[in-house]
């Protein structure tokens, strides 16, 4: 099953021939409709895919080949160009579709936004659910002038859903007063500046768990991650990334899906955001699918 039968683009490293006897669906989400600062992470899943053909299979870190997860590449969702609210709508039925079908969900994005239905569905399958994010912002806004369907919105609309104190975000360095006032006053788990020690402490605490990661790429310092829509200083090293995502792998939690977004090629003529993000995304295979 792919969204075009007659799709002919390029598809992650070593994504099986079909659906059926996949245990993992990476997809890909391309909208940027919402932005409010640099558009252009909707061309983000395919330059994620075009560079994962210059990894290894092989991971030194997981210690595992990429031959040991099952894993298909259903292509793009086929996103209604400016229509966010039905882009959402079609995000959360494709990944319900997987998640009755058994099948572990990988998006690739396009905005944060995206993660909002994908925490719907993944809720309705686990109702006890915790999210970890990873982020240079809150993304705490109840709306963004007077857009309630906002890539600045998709943490506050998890902690309605799920319960504040269900989710957990590491290396926010940005926002608006009112959500860090938010985040104090709600009773969510927010860790400013820094990702991995904060992490390695809150992870005992879930063990048994279901989680949702949901990352985005700006978590990293604009030097190693320039290609994205609302780069800030400050931030992580991609080796803090993939130290974080190895200790989510090697804990006792239950990973029930995860993300990347907010990859915007055109602002990286190097091409290395989109390189790391294509590493990142084989680590949490290798690590998150079981």
């Amino acid at each position: 099953m792919r969204f075009d039968e007659s799709y002919s683009g390029k598809v992650f490293i070593m994504s099986r021939a079909t659906y059926e006897e996949s245990d993992a669906v990476i997809y890909g989400m391309p909208m940027d409709w919402t932005v409010s600062f640099r558009p252009g992470s909707r061309f983000g899943p395919a330059k994620i895919r075009e560079a994962s053909l210059g990894l290894e299979e092989y991971s030194p870190y997981m210690d595992k080949h990429l031959e040991e997860v099952n894993y298909f590449d259903a292509g793009d969702i086929p996103l209604p160009f400016g229509n966010a609210a039905r882009s959402l709508d079609m995000v959360e039925e494709f990944v319900d579709k997987l998640l009755a079908d058994g099948k572990y969900p990988l998006g690739l994005g396009g905005e944060h936004l995206l993660s909002w239905p994908i925490f719907k569905a993944i809720h309705k399958k686990h109702p006890d659910v915790a999210i970890l994010h990873f982020d240079a912002h809150a993304d705490l806004r109840e709306e963004y002038e007077g857009e309630p369907l906002s890539h600045s919105t998709p943490i506050r609309k998890a902690c309605s859903l799920i319960g504040a104190e269900n989710v957990y975000s590491f290396g926010i360095r940005s926002g608006m007063r009112e959500e860090f006032q938010f985040a104090k006053e709600s009773g969510m788990n927010m860790f400013k500046f820094e990702v991995v020690e904060p992490l390695k402490k809150v992870l005992p605490t879930l063990a048994g768990r279901p989680v949702y990661v949901t990352i985005d790429i700006d978590v990293l310092d604009p030097a190693h991650a320039p290609g994205t829509g609302t780069a800030e200083a400050g931030g992580i090293t991609s080796k803090e990334l993939l130290e974080a995502i190895m200790a989510i792998a090697k804990s006792d939690v239950k990973v029930v899906g995860s993300d990347l977004v907010e990859v915007a090629p055109n602002y990286d003529p190097s091409e290395q955001t989109q390189i790391t993000a294509s590493k990142m995304i084989r680590e949490m295979l290798l690590g998150f699918v079981k």
